[in-house]
């Protein structure tokens, strides 16, 4: 059955839009909360959320459904989504909730939910939901002393930096590099910063400063350049972007080059891999990552297991292979040791170790392999499928017999935008474009 309500990354879209309203949110907080009721001990739910205006409106909602049929809602602030994920799991709640639209501008918001132990929920659960919302929710409302009460919890920062800062070695030390955060105007404005800080890093800020409306607005992982020119003009070691709930990260080395989430993924599997650390004899990634990634890895002796693009369906296949490390070229990087989702500052953290032990620039830690040519498009329709056309179908096919053995062609709609993602890899970078190029062209005809 078709889903109306979530995608690939919980539910998300325009607020008071035709999907994400005051009223939606009422009513996934008391289906879900319906959901995920056994037993009589008192139900807890955790919500944290970013730094967008509407997170406050979208916030109250949730918790008066919640709250309606009898759960306890224990409310974080802003705090990163894998924050809400660890301490969804340290304070024993049956659910927890993000509200974020991650990557997304400020009037976009989303709901994205965890179960007990910290990891998303399965599509089965997501349909349930769905079912829920859809159905008369009345009868089962609490009443009386059944209902659920809501309180803030003023340590959960202070509880996320402890956290991330026990993913390191004891006595790790990074006195002497000097890092430049890029938070997005996001949910990780104050702990990753302070968290750094705390490790001995000089840290120079940007990003910090949100006021509603500027998360994600050229700053943050999806526009990198900001924290480029910052690195090379404060002269840093290193930068670290990560995006508005603080879930991916992309690095800059000290001459403002940007390191996607394949070179993370090749450094941190490498150096795991030599320590004994890395299980399952490989790493999960995306459809989307480099063909030189998978070439670097089997040069180790290493696998690597191709999934969906999503976070979710990179942890499944961590899960059936036995890997600890997994990720999406994006930048969402999960290493199953600490986190049960893409954790940006974890991963950043990794990486600096790494840098520090070997005593060399990140532009040469991170230079792992050489990419093979790599194009994306992104082509936005309204209405129907443009896949489903005829005229689009025979443009696909063709430049799949053009490409042949020669590369890869990806193309798919985005789960949280209203896109196509058109995206070719391959050693000819004239095709490549070529074949890009001919079929985004024929889904704008259409679209």
């Amino acid at each position: 059955m078709a889903r109306h309500y979530f995608g690939t990354d919980g539910i998300r879209g325009l607020v008071n839009g035709e999907k994400l309203t005051p009223d939606l949110a009422l009513k996934v907080g008391m289906a879900t909360g319906l959901a995920f009721k056994h037993g009589d001990h008192r139900h807890r739910v955790v919500i944290g959320k970013d730094t967008r205006r509407s997170g406050y409106m979208i916030e109250n909602a949730l918790t008066a459904g919640f709250t309606a049929v009898g759960m306890d809602v224990f409310l974080m602030g802003p705090m990163p989504t894998p924050a809400v994920a660890m301490l969804t799991r340290s304070m024993r709640a049956d659910l927890g909730v993000m509200i974020s639209a991650s990557h997304n501008l400020f009037d976009d918001n989303g709901i994205k939910l965890f179960k007990s132990d910290g990891n998303k929920l399965s599509d089965k659960v997501e349909q349930d939901i769905e079912d829920l919302i859809n159905s008369d929710l009345h009868p089962r409302l609490a009443v009386g002393r059944d209902i659920g009460r809501a309180k803030r919890i003023e340590e959960a920062r202070t509880r996320y930096i402890e956290y991330a800062k026990r993913t390191l070695p004891r006595n790790t030390d990074f006195t002497g590099l000097r890092v430049v955060i890029d938070c997005a105007n996001g949910a990780a404005y104050k702990v990753a910063p302070e968290a750094l800080w705390e490790l001995g890093a000089e840290v120079v800020p940007i990003g910090v400063s949100p006021d509603g409306f500027n998360i994600n607005d050229k700053c943050g992982s999806t526009a990198p350049e900001a924290l480029s020119h910052k690195v090379r003009e404060v002269r840093a070691d290193i930068g670290i972007a990560l995006d508005g709930d603080a879930d991916r990260v992309i690095i800059v080395d000290e001459k403002g080059e940007i390191v996607d989430g394949d070179q993370l993924m090749a450094v941190i599997a490498e150096s795991w891999h030599a320590r004994g650390l890395l299980t399952g004899g490989g790493i999960a990634a995306t459809v989307m990552s480099n063909m030189g990634l998978e070439s670097f890895l089997a040069g180790l002796g290493l696998n690597m297991d191709r999934t969906q693009v999503g976070d979710r369906y990179v942890l499944e296949s961590m899960r059936a292979n036995g890997f600890n490390v997994g990720g999406e070229q994006s930048g969402h990087i999960i290493l199953s040791d600490f986190t049960t989702t893409g954790d940006g500052l974890v991963a950043a953290l990794q990486l600096m170790l790494v840098v520090q032990a070997e005593g060399k620039p990140v532009s040469e830690v991170c230079r792992k392999f050489e990419r093979v040519p790599q194009l994306m498009q992104s082509v936005k329709f309204k209405g129907s499928d443009p896949l489903g056309d005829t005229l689009v179908r025979q443009v696909i096919r063709e430049s799949e017999e053009r490409l042949g053995a020669k590369g890869r062609l990806l193309i798919r709609k985005s789960g949280t935008e209203p896109v196509i993602r058109v995206m070719g890899q391959g050693e000819d970078e004239s095709l490549i474009a070529a074949v890009v190029r001919d079929i985004a062209s024929a889904i704008r005809k259409v679209a």
